[in-house]
């Protein structure tokens, strides 16, 4: 089995990359082969909208054409059994790496078909760990919640099965 884990957060060893470690220490102790992948060491840029994925009997049909430190990265992915995200939650969203990287990750495996389909070519399950500067008392009513829900619905959508974890009032004072 193999497992990915991806950390959006610039700072590596702190609170988002320490949960990513610690689960990858659990995929470990099951036998799992782990890799993280801190996104802030990569040179990469969101989707740019040239379509190659979505043009039927193109050969980049399905996938990414951009030829940056991404295609390495997804290309694990395919290969993998397992991939955990994690990013804090900046200015209410995930930070712009990582929202960078969803885009580029799932948009060339959807579909338009309604309901969408998946052209990822197998089902592997995915987590998302989210930490955030707020207590959980105050995650209702902070919209943070439609953030949740969508990003779990394009995983389910594209990989088969999601799941969330939060880590609340993580706020370190230096």
């Amino acid at each position: 089995m193999k497992v990915i884990a991806l950390n959006g957060s610039p700072r590596k060893n702190f609170n988002t990359g320490t949960l990513l470690k610690k689960a990858l220490e659990g995929a470990e102790s099951e036998g799992a082969d782990t890799e993280l992948i801190n996104l802030y060491d990569l040179d990469y840029k969101g989707c740019n909208s040239c379509f190659l994925c979505k043009t039927k009997d193109n050969k980049s049909y399905g996938m990414c054409a951009v030829n940056d430190d991404l295609k390495e990265v997804i290309n694990k992915i395919e290969e993998s059994d397992a991939v955990i995200l994690g990013s804090p939650i900046y200015l209410g969203s995930v930070t712009g790496e990582m929202r960078s990287f969803m885009e580029r990750l799932i948009y060339p495996y959807l579909t338009y078909n309604n309901p969408p389909r998946s052209l990822f070519p197998k089902k592997i399950s995915t987590g998302y760990i989210y930490t955030m500067n707020i207590t959980e008392e105050q995650l209702e009513g902070s919209g943070y919640e439609l953030l949740f829900k969508t990003n779990e619905y394009y995983l389910k959508t594209i990989f088969g099965h999601a799941e969330s974890l939060f880590s609340f009032n993580t706020f370190l004072i230096w």
